[in-house]
């Protein structure tokens, strides 16, 4: 028998769990004397075993190098095949548990996977429990083997809650979190969750959770039913001692579509996530409209868009706006709104540079609000490191009454889609962030705040009067605008659709931020059609800033006069 061949074969003996000790002691010997006699019959031996273990035991534990592949195999077998719903597993007692019961459901800290280990991350679990009925299947590969992670009733502190144990032996996993020590040495907190349908959440150094990731989003937004595909499984690499990343797969599937995702998550005072996903339609089911990197969050109301009762926050919000970076170099900033009834909008964007809701503004003055802390929650920053071809970033507002719903999607949607079967490629990198001016390139200044008011102009006895316009102020800061002098020729370009009078524009320094505010006065001509505004600054044709691009969404034509009124902040006399 060869060095090479006993190596190799070596390398599979170790794959096998119940082979593994033995086979260590045989080939550190064979490796230094791969020839002698008398280790061939145990060599032989050894080779026996491993085949006639063969089949069954490689099913277990993938070979070495188990990785994205592997988990495309199987996403391409699901979608050449009939879709099959899982089944809920859950007693009475958990699918009809309230939020605050399931809350109850706490990992024990001391039962965290790798906490023996020496290393930086540590895992936990989330249990099943109300909407999240059917388990996910969690496996760990630790040197190139996987293995799966059972269910135990006993990683978990069930507080008060009374009901069988014997009940949850038949449960299992409904997602899990990673935690890492992103705040200081020695300590562990939560920088990631997954958790129901594709849905996760990640946070970096400072920051506490506010808007999501998804995996994929089909026919988000449009007036027929919105399909959520869901991580059925996941491959978490255990990670080294020196790894400062941690790596893991997972498998998606709904009725139309199937794929499998390889995550890297890199803790930091930006917390960054690669991903690369491979995406499969099935025959026959192909989707309206499919969501790539999707990205959801929660807006309830801001300076552009006031509360309408009184309310001490400035502003509720997890994102307070879209911002694209378009194949061609374009800069986008558009505020967003909590609509009067769901509202598209779509930016044609071939092979995005990148797109993300983030949460301008950190003042903790701009919030007030001592308990959610919205100053803290970061923004998510989408750039493709692939080719992504044509196609346009949709963004989806949905109205809320309040802000436990999470009423903004922002999603990449492709021109075409291929045949069924055929993979969909698409890599990129998400950037968790609360440094916002850092993601914009080339010294450009961007839209520090939208503000929103009824018109005024000043009478010759110099008293404000409403002129029954409505008012858009726009301040600009960054490196392009703040060494400007006050009397640079900066100018407004302006512009807006036909739903719109532009009655006037004033563009003034502001020495506050040491940047620009442009005062923009309009009329709507209906208030049930979309009102369009847009406007950047330039200086002798060089542009200096972003492009603001603003949606004054439609209301219902089944309002009332005096809400139309209202809604458009005239200043009139309503009763």
């Amino acid at each position: 028998m060869s060095t090479r061949s006993a190596a190799g074969l070596c390398d599979q003996a170790r794959r096998i769990p119940a082979w593994r000790r033995l086979a260590s002691v045989w080939c550190r010997l064979a490796r230094r004397k791969p020839d002698s006699a008398r280790l061939r019959p145990a060599l032989g031996w050894l080779a026996a075993g491993v085949f006639a273990l063969g089949t069954s035991a490689f099913a277990q534990d993938r070979p070495t190098g188990f990785g994205l592949e592997e988990v495309t195999a199987r996403a391409k077998a699901l979608a050449d095949a009939p879709y099959a719903a899982p089944v809920s597993n859950l007693p009475d007692v958990f699918s009809r548990m309230q939020f605050s019961d399931y809350l109850k459901l706490q990992p024990r800290r001391d039962r965290f996977a790798w906490v023996e280990l020496d290393t930086p991350f540590q895992l936990a679990f989330y249990h099943q429990g109300m909407q999240f009925n059917t388990p996910v299947k969690i496996n760990e590969i630790v040197d190139g083997a996987v293995q799966e992670i059972r269910y135990d009733p006993d990683r978990f502190d069930f507080g008060d809650l009374r009901f069988d144990r014997n009940q949850t032996s038949k449960l299992g996993w409904a997602g899990f979190r990673v935690t890492y020590p992103i705040n200081q040495p020695g300590k562990n907190d939560e920088i990631m969750s997954v958790l129901g349908a594709s849905y996760f959440r990640v946070i970096g150094k400072g920051q506490i959770y506010g808007l999501s990731g998804r995996g994929l989003a089909l026919d988000t937004g449009l007036p027929i039913a919105e399909e959520f595909p869901a991580f059925r499984e996941f491959w978490i690499r255990r990670p080294a001692p020196q790894d400062r990343s941690v790596t893991f797969y997972a498998l998606l599937d709904s009725p139309r579509a199937s794929g499998a995702y390889e995550f890297t998550l890199t803790p930091g005072a930006e917390t960054l996530l690669g991903v690369k996903a491979r995406v499969f339609l099935r025959a026959g089911a192909t989707p309206a409209a499919l969501g790539v990197a999707p990205l959801t969050s929660m807006f309830l109301f801001g300076p552009n868009q006031p509360s309408p009762t009184y309310n001490f926050r400035p502003a509720i919000h997890d994102s307070n706006g879209l911002a694209i970076h378009t194949g061609s170099g374009e800069w986008l900033w558009r505020p967003l709104n909590n609509p009067s009834m769901v509202a598209t909008s779509n930016f044609a964007a071939e092979n995005p540079k990148g797109f993300g809701l983030l949460q301008r503004g950190r003042a903790f003055s701009r919030y007030e609000d001592l308990k959610d802390r919205y100053d803290l929650r970061p923004s998510a920053w989408i750039e493709p490191t692939n080719d992504w071809g044509k196609g346009h970033v949709r963004l989806v507002e949905i109205p809320t009454a309040d802000e436990t719903n999470d009423n903004i999607v922002a999603f990449w949607a492709p021109d075409t889609l291929p045949p069924p079967g055929q993979a969909m490629q698409f890599d990129y990198r998400v950037r968790w962030t609360m440094d916002e001016p850092d993601i914009l390139k080339d010294g450009l200044s961007y839209v520090w705040q939208t503000m929103r008011s009824t018109g005024e102009v000043y009478q010759s006895n110099l008293i404000r009067a409403y002129d029954g316009t409505l008012a858009f102020l726009v301040d600009f800061k960054g490196p392009s605008l703040g060494d400007l002098a006050p009397d640079a020729p900066v100018a407004a370009r302006v512009s807006a659709n036909d739903n719109v009078e532009i009655v006037g524009t004033e563009l003034q320094p502001n020495p506050a931020i040491k940047g620009w505010r442009l005062t923009y006065r309009v009329k709507v001509k209906d208030s049930t059609e979309a009102s369009e505004l847009r406007a950047a600054l330039e200086l002798g044709g060089r542009t200096l800033t972003e492009t603001w691009s603003f949606q004054l969404p439609p209301l219902p034509a089944a309002r009332s006069a005096k809400d139309r009124e209202r809604y458009l902040n005239l200043f009139k006399a309503i009763e």
